[in-house]
Parts: C-alpha cells; sequence; structure tokens
C-alpha cells in the first residue's frame, strides 16, 4: 500500500461517471491512498472522461493542463469514456502519464504501484468487446443524495452515439445485489437515490449480455420502493419505447418513487428518428407523456432533444419545435449535435451549419425556460415536501420537492438533509420557486 499518498479526482460527464469516479475512490482509500480535492497539491490527478460532445474532449485537455500547473510533478491518470475511444490520442496530450480503458478503471490501485518509475505514457485499453464484467458503483459525499448505478452499456447503437463502442453491451446486476448495494448505500444517511446507468430501462442482462429470467426494470424497482430506509428513488433517464405502461402505473401509486421522469426524445421529426436509429416514433412518445400526465398531473417531465443533427431541415426543426411546444412537458435538456468518428450519422447529409446549429439551440433553451417556469407556476400557493441540501448560498439554502421543483428558503443548518413541508409562495427571476418552512425538521434516517 501507498501510504500518505494523495490522490485527486476530476470528473466529467454523467450521473454515472459521477457514481463510479466515487466508488473508484473508496477503492483506492481502502488500498491507502488519501482523497484531496482537485484544486490541491496531490501526487496523482485522475481524471475521469466523458466523449459525448467535442467540447468534453477539449476540457479533458483543460484539466490536464491545470492538474500540472498544480503539482507539475504528479502523474496524471485520464479514465472513462473518451479513455477507451481515442486512448493513443490522449496519450499525445502533455503531461498524461498514465490512459486506462473500461476494463482497466476498477483496477486503478494495481496500476498507480510503480507508476512513479515510469517516465513514459502507459496505455492498457483493450477492445471494448473484452469487456464482459459489471461493477457496482454509488456516489457518495453529499449526504441528501446518491447517484446508484443499476445497468452499464447499451446495444442501440443510435447512429450519433459512441457510447456503446465506449461502454461495451448493456449489461446489470441482478435485483438481488441492488437491493443489498441499496441497503449498503442507506448505511450512510442519504435521504434520496437517483437511478442512473448509460440504458436502465434494459436492466435484467447478465455481464455477457444475456437476459436473466424473470428480472426486468419493472421487477426492480417493486423490490426497491419496499426498501424503508430511502425516502425518495428517482429515475435518472429512461428511453421511451422502455417505459411500459406497467411502470408508469406503478410510480403512480408508488411509496418512495417520486413523479418526475426524463425522457430521451431527441427529435419530433420521424424521418429524423429513423435516421438516429431510435426506436420509436413521435407518437409512441406522445402516448408516453399522455399516459403519465393522467396519472400523475403533477409529474415533471424532462427531455433529451439534438439539435442539427444531419439532414435536419428548417421544417423538420420546426416540427420538432412545435411537437415540444405541444406536449404537457417541464423542461429541455438541449445538446447542440457534435461529430463523433465511428458513428453513422457522419454518412448522412446535408451537414447543419455550426451557426444554424447554435441558433436552434437557444430557441429550444429559451423554450425550455418558458415550459419550467410554466410548470413552477402551476404550484404557486400550494405546499409540499422538499428535501434540503448543504449548501449556503449567501444565507439561502436549496432544496427540491418530489416532482423537482426547485426551492429557495433562508438558511438554517438543522434543515440539511430533512424532509420538511414548506410553503411554494412565488418564482423568483431566477426561476427559483421561493418558499418558507412550515414544519419542524423530520429525523435523518
Amino acid at each position: 500500500m501507498y501510504y500518505n499518498r494523495k490522490v485527486a479526482y476530476y470528473t466529467l460527464g454523467c450521473k454515472l461517471n459521477f457514481s463510479e469516479t466515487s466508488a473508484i475512490s473508496r477503492s483506492l482509500t481502502d488500498n491507502g491512498y488519501t482523497k484531496v480535492d482537485f484544486s490541491n497539491i496531490a501526487d496523482y490527478y485522475v481524471v475521469n472522461t466523458c466523449s459525448v460532445t467535442e467540447n468534453a474532449d477539449k476540457k479533458c485537455k483543460q484539466i490536464v493542463k491545470q492538474a500540472k500547473k498544480t503539482n507539475p510533478q504528479a502523474k496524471v491518470i485520464i479514465i472513462g469514456c473518451y479513455a477507451q475511444l481515442k486512448p493513443e490520442e490522449i496519450a499525445s496530450i502533455p503531461g498524461v502519464d498514465l490512459v486506462l480503458g473500461a476494463n482497466e478503471k476498477f483496477n486503478l490501485h494495481e496500476h498507480l504501484e510503480g507508476l512513479d518509475e515510469q517516465d513514459e505514457t502507459q496505455i492498457v485499453a483493450g477492445p471494448i468487446k473484452e469487456v464482459a464484467f459489471y461493477s457496482e458503483a454509488f456516489s457518495y459525499g453529499e449526504r441528501t443524495r446518491s447517484f446508484v448505478k443499476i445497468q452499464d452499456g447499451c446495444d442501440y447503437f443510435c447512429s450519433f452515439c459512441t457510447i456503446p463502442l465506449a461502454r461495451g453491451r448493456s449489461r446489470s446486476s441482478s435485483i438481488a445485489k441492488t437491493l443489498d448495494l441499496v441497503e449498503k448505500v442507506a448505511e450512510t444517511k442519504v435521504r434520496e437515490i437517483v437511478l442512473t446507468g448509460v440504458n436502465i430501462g434494459d436492466f435484467g442482462k447478465t455481464a455477457d449480455g444475456k437476459k436473466r429470467s424473470a428480472e426486468d426494470f419493472h421487477q426492480l424497482i417493486v423490490e426497491l420502493d419496499k426498501v424503508e430506509a430511502i425516502d425518495r428513488f428517482r429515475i435518472s433517464s429512461i428511453e421511451p419505447n422502455l417505459l411500459k405502461t406497467e411502470i408508469i402505473e406503478f410510480v403512480a401509486q408508488a411509496k418512495r418513487f417520486v413523479p418526475h421522469f426524463h425522457i430521451p426524445l431527441q427529435s419530433g421529426s420521424d424521418h429524423l428518428l429513423q435516421l438516429m436509429r431510435r426506436k420509436y416514433d413521435s407518437s409512441l412518445y406522445r402516448e408516453r407523456i399522455q399516459k403519465i400526465k393522467a396519472l400523475m398531473p403533477h409529474c415533471c417531465i424532462g427531455v433529451d432533444v439534438i439539435v442539427g443533427f444531419p439532414g435536419e431541415t428548417d421544417e423538420e426543426f420546426e416540427t420538432t419545435y412545435n411537437f415540444l411546444n405541444d406536449l404537457d412537458i417541464s423542461y429541455l435538456h438541449v445538446f447542440t449535435y457534435s461529430e463523433r468518428a465511428n458513428t453513422k450519422a457522419l454518412q448522412i447529409e446535408p451537414v447543419v451549419p455550426l451557426a444554424k446549429r447554435r441558433e436552434r439551440s437557444k430557441m429550444l433553451r429559451i423554450l425550455s425556460e418558458k415550459k419550467r417556469r410554466a410548470f413552477y407556476q402551476t404550484f404557486e400557493g400550494t405546499q409540499a415536501e422538499v428535501l434540503f441540501e448543504a449548501e449556503n448560498d449567501e444565507g439561502v439554502m436549496y432544496g427540491f420537492t418530489s416532482n423537482y421543483v426547485k426551492v429557495a428558503v433562508p438558511f438554517q443548518e438543522e434543515f440539511v438533509n430533512t424532509l420538511q413541508q414548506v410553503t411554494l409562495d412565488k418564482i423568483s427571476k431566477r426561476g427559483i420557486m421561493e418558499g418558507q418552512v412550515i414544519s419542524q425538521p423530520s429525523p435523518v434516517n
């Protein structure tokens, strides 16, 4: 063991990456290393990368430069999706000492031993098809909630996406092992768990990609809803074709699963959905939204959408805009399309100019703010239970209702990590619901 050796971590990308960074950090701590903040002097800087957009690649280079500026003698290790997809490219970045692919990132402590004596950059990243294991992970550090990984990889191969190339085939643990993991997370005193993965609705496949008998996402959430040590379970993102009616109906009457769905759309044009190789059309998507709202009118619904995909004409963008405008949804996550190597989308024409992509992105972001404000306004003058976080923002603290309304109240230390009954008074200029606590702090689990 390398006692008193300091390690700093920086995570780019999704909630899944955050859960895995946390798991890797705990593993190194168990092996004698000390975790420090990334801004501090460390012996090793670990960067967990994303490669969904070109900006994520550029950000990785900036972080490496920042680490070396803090401690020129430190070793920099790159893991994550970018490391698996382009190990040689990463190895060429000045300051990078070790690149680990998907098969090796959870064995980081083994690779650190002896790294100090190495002068040349090392690459340990085999073919993604050789990744045939599943590693559990959950984030820890913020008492209020934890991102719990329940699934990894994807079998869909959408034409714009590199995730299957970076993470391999869809796989997950068993329901029994997932329940054991959740019970372990509950010991950290978090009140809310966010279920995360690459394609969580595909839960139920073994590490070699085979389907487990009688295990699927619906059965998993039925069992998780019985875990009394957790107050809330939140579903992070689920494909519309996998969001079955039985799942919606269960969440509508569940004890602990909150009325909040995030459902990727990507485009309101059926022609573009085909080019993207998505597994649904706009009519199915609309049906899912209508079903949710019929059972849970107060439910928060977030939507992913891509603008500027190759072949997206002005008319098709207008179709997407109008489709989203008409839907009873709560907010958008807008992604400006960026070209990714080894994807089918590179063969589609015509290419949408960057300026037009940015213009369309701006339009949808404005629409998102209108949707969010309209959603929040329906709750003005009501009361709701809010789970409060630890941040003290100049005398203000924040929390979220079960249906994901962000609430601001005057800071009180005793409210941190507690569920409080709050009056939802009005929406601030920043688009946050202002309120007042009207109950006493609830006990921590």
